[in-house]
């Protein structure tokens, strides 16, 4: 498994806009949807990644535990499904069935909003406060596939402790590891 880190995008950058087609229920969601919440986070992931698939128990864990508290959660899919139709629409709908997962999980065929984030792996977190700034990005915890470690969430469990509480989330953040986004042929990003 050839490993890509998150771009690690400058901290206060605001949110990128999006409107997104959620096969799991068929509606539409947009970042505005998500105004006046007190903390957004976006997860770029997808189903096939055993980087994903390591973590997804911990994403639907993290979600339950933070969103009673007003944390906005929506996951984003731009792998292209022309080559890894594994995450195609509805397969995305089966697994986020299968996990229970409460949150959004949007489809970008076009990849523009991934360009846009300048997200580069699966998983990729991206976490903003409550003027939709960023304050987060890196990765969940240390865990990996095969490294033996529990996966916590503890990196990103902390930065959302931070935003919903109203404190500074530390500047210390690691990126994210995973598959690289699979861009579609001639769209590869230049970052």
């Amino acid at each position: 498994m050839a490993l890509t880190p998150s771009s690690m995008v400058a901290l206060g950058t605001p949110a990128p806009a999006f409107t997104l087609a959620n096969p799991v229920d068929g509606s539409s969601v947009s970042l505005t949807d998500f105004k006046g919440k007190p903390a957004l986070l976006v997860m770029f992931i997808c189903n096939h990644c055993p980087y994903v698939q390591h973590v997804q128990k911990e994403l639907g864990r993290l979600a339950a535990d933070y969103m009673p508290r007003g944390l906005a959660v929506v996951a984003i899919n731009s792998n292209s499904q022309d080559t890894h139709p594994q995450d195609g629409p509805e397969h995305m709908r089966t697994l986020a069935s299968a996990e229970g997962w409460s949150f959004p999980f949007l489809f970008d065929d076009s990849q523009v909003v991934a360009k846009e984030y300048r997200a580069a792996c699966t998983p990729d977190f991206f976490l903003f406060d409550s003027e939709q700034r960023l304050v987060y990005r890196g990765q969940l915890d240390e865990s990996r596939p095969g490294n033996l470690i529990p996966v916590t969430g503890r990196d990103l469990r902390g930065a959302v402790d931070a935003v919903l509480a109203g404190d500074t989330v530390a500047q210390d953040q690691k990126p994210s590891v995973g598959c690289n986004i699979k861009w579609k042929p001639g769209n590869e990003p230049d970052y």
